[in-house]
This record gives structure tokens, C-alpha cells and sequence, in this order.
């Protein structure tokens, strides 16, 4: 099973070459991040029409997640448990229905700058509410993978130059340590499980010619419970799509799970 995750940074600007991409991977299961669509203004049935099921959490004009599997999906849900009022759409989640089935969590993590004030709050409740709910999942003993944005540079070699994050969001010891409690409870990086050392990033922003530099940073993520990372038999950062006609500002990353 080849499962990818992809921040487009918008769907409307990415409505030719999002399509592009998945023709020439034929990924099986696809976490889409920051789609700024509402769920009725996605363009579902071009997926559809690419033998993708789609499934969307939308918002208008910011943030939104979405799933597009073309395989069976059952137990869908949207939200991150633990906060009712948070009117914000960043998680989304599904149990594939493949010979051996794995529950798929679409996340968008938030940014949280500036540091210090509420958005940073946020992003520190944020990635609670997520501990807790992994708690609860790997109490179920079940192969799942959280694959997303997590807005977090997990060490020093996750970046081109990490003493200009020192300050950021991203990479504060307070985010790390928030995403190290994860890893803690028994998830597995499948990138650092299977490619070691500088140098593989996810991201490189807009400014500055930082993908000309290959200025990047690693903030996409698949973390495994411990039945996905048994089945884990590779890796990959589709870098190239960062060279593509109107691309992302990330690219994909993906994983391959043994059936």
C-alpha cells in the first residue's frame, strides 16, 4: 500500500498539477493539507473520475484536510477530539479497507507564530489533544499512520540552517519536546526510520530563493503505530514536484506498507 501526504497550499492552484502528480505515482491513499476549500466547493469529482474516493474536511479560505483513497474507506471522522468549540479544520480520519486494514489520519498541525501568544497556545493544545488521541488509539492495538504538516522541524538536521528557526514556532524545545512525547509512546518516523542524516527536506518557502539554495526544512510526517512500522518496506520525498509548473511550497512524502 502506497500511502502520500501533500500539502497543496490551495486547490484551486494546484488543480493541474495535484491531478499531474497522481497520475504518474498512482499513490493508493493520499493525505491532502491546507486545501482552503469548503467540503461542497472541492473539486471531487476530477478524483473521482481518477478512480479516487474522496473524502474532505473543509474551510473556507484557510487550513482543510482530505483523504482520496482508491481503495475502500469505512469509519470516517473529521475533527480532532477534545475541543468542540475549535472551529478550525486540521484532522481527518479513516480506516482503509485494504487485506489488512490501517486507520489513515489526515493532519494539518498549526504554524503557532508569533512566539510567544495565542497561536502558539494553540499549536501546544493542539498537539495534546493529538497525544491523547494517539493514546487512544494505540490502546486499540491497531496498524495506523498520521501522515500531515506537522509545522515542526525535529532536529538540527531537519533543516538547512537551524539556527535561523532558533526562534520559530517550528523548532522552539517546547514543539519538539511536544512531538518527542509522540514518538515516546511507541510511533515510528518512517523517514528517519529508513534514511538517515542532513540534507532531505519537505519545504522550501516561496522567499528568498530557498529551493534554489535548497534553504528546505523536514515538516511533513508519517508517523506509524508499531503494527504500520512492522509492515513499512520504503520511503521517499517526491522533490522533483517542487520543480513543477505552479507548484507547492511542500511536497509530497510517502511510504510504502507491506499488505
Amino acid at each position: 500500500m502506497h500511502i502520500a501526504t501533500f500539502n497543496i497550499n490551495g486547490i484551486k492552484a494546484r488543480i493541474e498539477a495535484l491531478p499531474r502528480w497522481l497520475s504518474a505515482k498512482t499513490p493508493d491513499v493520499v493525505c491532502l493539507q491546507e486545501i482552503k476549500s469548503v467540503d461542497e466547493g472541492f473539486p471531487r469529482e476530477l478524483f473521482e473520475d481518477m478512480g479516487y474516493r474522496v473524502e474532505t474536511h473543509g474551510q473556507k479560505g484557510f487550513n482543510g484536510v482530505a483523504i482520496l483513497s482508491r481503495l475502500p474507506l469505512e469509519d470516517v471522522s473529521r475533527g480532532l477530539p477534545g475541543d468542540d468549540s475549535d472551529e478550525q479544520s486540521r484532522w481527518i480520519e479513516a480506516v482503509v479497507m485494504a487485506e489488512r486494514p490501517v486507520r489513515v489520519c489526515g493532519l494539518y498541525l498549526p504554524n503557532g507564530n508569533p512566539v510567544p501568544g495565542p497561536k502558539y497556545d494553540y499549536k501546544l493544545a493542539w498537539m495534546a489533544r493529538m497525544e491523547a488521541r494517539v493514546r487512544a488509539m494505540l490502546s486499540a492495538e491497531e496498524a495506523f499512520v498520521c501522515a500531515g504538516d506537522y509545522n515542526v522541524i525535529p532536529q538540527a538536521e531537519d533543516a538547512a540552517k537551524p539556527e535561523a528557526w532558533k526562534d520559530d514556532a517550528l523548532y522552539l524545545p517546547q514543539t519538539r519536546e511536544a512531538y518527542r512525547k509522540m514518538l515516546n509512546l511507541g510511533l515510528t518516523d518512517a523517514f528517519r526510520a529508513r534514511v538517515q542524516g542532513p540534507g532531505h527536506y519537505s519545504f522550501w518557502d516561496y522567499q528568498a530563493n530557498a529551493w534554489e539554495r535548497n534553504n528546505g526544512i523536514r515538516i511533513d510526517h508519517l508517523l506509524l503505530s508499531p503494527q504500520a512500522a512492522d509492515r513499512l518496506t520504503g520511503v521517499g520525498i517526491d522533490k522533483e514536484v517542487r520543480a513543477g509548473d505552479k507548484p507547492s511550497d511542500h511536497v509530497p512524502v510517502w511510504i510504502t506498507l507491506a499488505p
